[in-house]
């Protein structure tokens, strides 16, 4: 079977059409296309983050730090269980994911204290960045791969709605009560966008059983 993304000629990740449903997947219905369009937004908001200053920047951190949060609990929440029960060497293949996610927490962690327009934010900045890329790559190349060697439309379809519905409740606004720049940019909303992601992925697993 084919990967599920190919590249196109800007380096961007695109889906394509699975040879063995003859179906063009999209996000409103297939996970892997979700996911992948996400990916996309991530890189596109790095960009922005780099390439803007002052306000402007911080408001494209923030914007990328919820979209990584949403990006992230949702998979742990709802495709990583499901790989790990179904794919074929599941287990090993998410532990590796987590393992690259939490070298990227880690990265973004060191971030925390930083206002964007500090010196040192740029820098920090694009060590994430790679570790992000590095991830990404990662997740499309082996567990994308195996959601489509599984072949279940619907279940596709099932966990695209829980990761829809967990981007949907995120949070889009700065969390109140946290006063310093940088802190309001990066812990608050990942506080609240984890909390709320995973109610909402539950919400809609539990419905789609």
């Amino acid at each position: 079977m084919t990967a599920p993304a190919d590249r196109a000629e800007d380096g961007r990740t695109t889906a394509t059409t699975d040879p063995a449903t003859d179906r063009n997947p999209t996000p409103d219905t297939d996970v892997v296309a979700l996911l992948i369009a996400q990916h996309g937004q991530i890189r596109n908001l790095f960009d922005e983050v780099e390439q803007s200053s002052g306000d402007a920047r911080r408001d494209a951190f923030r914007r990328l730090v919820r979209m990584l949060a949403v990006h992230e609990t949702a998979e742990e929440e709802a495709v990583h269980p499901y790989v790990k029960r179904t794919a074929d060497g599941g287990d090993d293949i998410v532990a590796d994911r987590l393992g690259e996610e939490k070298t990227a927490k880690r990265t973004l962690s060191a971030l925390e204290d930083l206002d964007p327009e500090d010196e040192a934010f740029l820098p920090r900045l694009l060590s994430l960045r790679t570790d992000v890329r590095e991830h990404a790559r990662a997740e499309e190349r082996y567990e994308f791969n195996q959601l489509r060697r599984l072949n279940d439309p619907a279940r596709l379809a099932s966990l695209a709605k829980a990761v829809k519905a967990a981007e949907s409740a995120a949070p889009t606004h700065p969390h109140p009560g946290v006063e310093s720049g940088a802190m309001n940019a990066v812990l608050g909303p990942v506080a609240a966008i984890a909390d709320r992601t995973r109610d909402a992925v539950r919400k809609a697993m539990g419905k789609d059983g």
